[in-house]
C-alpha cells in the first residue's frame, strides 16, 4: 500500500502536510502576542501624552492587553482546531 494520501486515524489526517500546517500556525504565536501587546502599549502612550497622565494609561493598557491577547489567540487556535 504505497498510496500518496495521508493515513486517517480517528477522522484526523496524519502526515507531513498536517505537521507543516500546525508548525505554520504555531510559529506565528509569539509574533502575534508581541504585536497585540505592542499596539496596546502604543495606544496607552498616545492616551498618556494626550491627557498628561504620566504612565497610568500605559499600565492600564498593558494589564488589559494580556488577557485580550490570550483570548484572541485562543479563539484563533480554536478555529484551526489546535486546542
Amino acid at each position: 500500500m504505497s498510496s500518496k494520501e495521508p493515513e486517517e486515524k480517528d477522522g484526523k489526517k496524519e502526515g507531513l502536510g498536517e505537521t507543516i500546517r500546525a508548525f505554520g500556525i504555531l510559529s506565528g504565536v509569539g509574533i502575534y502576542l508581541c504585536a497585540f501587546i505592542g499596539v496596546f502599549l502604543f495606544l496607552g502612550k498616545c492616551i498618556d501624552d494626550f491627557f498628561g497622565t504620566g504612565n497610568v494609561a500605559k499600565v492600564i493598557c498593558l494589564v488589559v492587553s494580556f488577557p485580550a491577547a490570550f483570548y484572541s489567540l485562543y479563539r484563533q487556535l480554536k478555529t484551526y482546531h489546535m486546542v
